[in-house]
């Protein structure tokens, strides 16, 4: 097992963060801060969603978002499609790369999407043809990949084939989602020891929550395995939906330090981050959810 020499941090917080923040930020807010975030080095950013404002209202105006963003050739910036309703809009929006999601979980899919695993991923073939007409890149995620807030500890193998099918369907990449942030190391080395064995690494994201502190440990333990793409976002954005008053995504500026003491690169420049992670608190009214940025913040 061998560490990798340079990371790929996928930037959510303007969509995954942003979300499962309580407040409803308006469209100039949500803007300034993916302009901040892309002065930092930023390669990848998830900028918002196309779903139903009904559902997810936090993000009802991301197609105001996606036409306000200059093109920059080298900036990705994403967006969360769960249907093909969902990729038409962003289509129209001028997104160039979108994301869809499975869960690991049946009880997950049941009470998220009213459907089942095998449905859900039905459902996205209309989205992958779409997509593959508009030459737009489909990444996939998977939530619950280490436990369910509804049926606990989940296989790794369950893992392993919603994945599997999320790839052949055409997705350049999955992203393993521990949606409710209840893994450990041994329980990240248990999953990975499965999914690549059928995956190659350079197709897998890592991207864990850090609801009960075990978020670094745990990405330290998918860099062992050489992962090295991470989804985390600036100043730890979003809360858990099923832990109350529990933290969220694992901070995009505690991933930076800890890759920094590292000597793995990132290309992420941290006093720019600090300025990304400064705005969006002072816009929350609340210090960053990261020891790291409250630690430099101090300085």
């Amino acid at each position: 097992m061998m560490f990798p020499t340079q990371v790929s941090i996928v930037e959510v917080g303007p969509r995954d963060g942003l979300q499962n923040e309580k407040q409803a930020l308006s469209a100039a807010q949500k803007i300034e801060l993916i302009r901040l975030l892309s002065q930092t080095g930023l390669s990848r950013i998830e900028a918002g969603s196309f779903v139903s404002p009904k559902w997810v209202p936090q993000m009802a105006n991301s197609d105001s978002v996606f036409k306000a963003l200059s093109s920059e050739a080298d900036i990705r910036y994403s967006a969360l499609t769960p249907n093909l309703k969902g990729l038409e809009a962003a289509i129209e929006a001028g997104a160039k790369e979108v994301a869809v999601f499975g869960a690991a979980s049946e009880s997950f899919s049941q009470k998220n999407i009213n459907c089942s695993i095998s449905e859900s991923l039905k459902r996205f073939e209309a989205v992958f043809d779409l997509a593959s007409k508009n030459s737009i890149k489909v990444r996939g995620y998977v939530s619950c990949v280490m436990g369910c807030p509804y049926e606990g500890k989940i296989l790794p193998n369950a893992v392993t084939q919603v994945s599997k099918e999320l790839i052949g369907m055409g997705c350049y990449e999955v992203s393993l989602g521990d949606t409710i942030g209840v893994g450990t190391p041994k329980a990240t080395r248990l999953l990975l020891d499965d999914v690549l064995r059928e995956i190659s690494v350079s197709k897998v994201a890592a991207h864990f929550h850090d609801t009960y502190g075990q978020a670094l440990v745990n990405l330290y333990t998918a860099l062992e395995y050489g992962v090295s793409t991470i989804d985390s976002a600036v100043a730890g954005l979003g809360g858990c939906p099923y832990a109350k008053g529990a933290s969220g995504n694992v901070a995009t500026e505690d991933v930076v330090y800890m890759l920094n003491g590292m000597e793995i690169m990132t290309g992420i420049d941290m006093d720019k981050l600090l300025a990304a992670s400064s705005y969006i608190s002072n816009v929350l009214g609340r210090p960053p959810v990261s020891k790291a940025a409250n630690a430099l913040l101090l300085k």
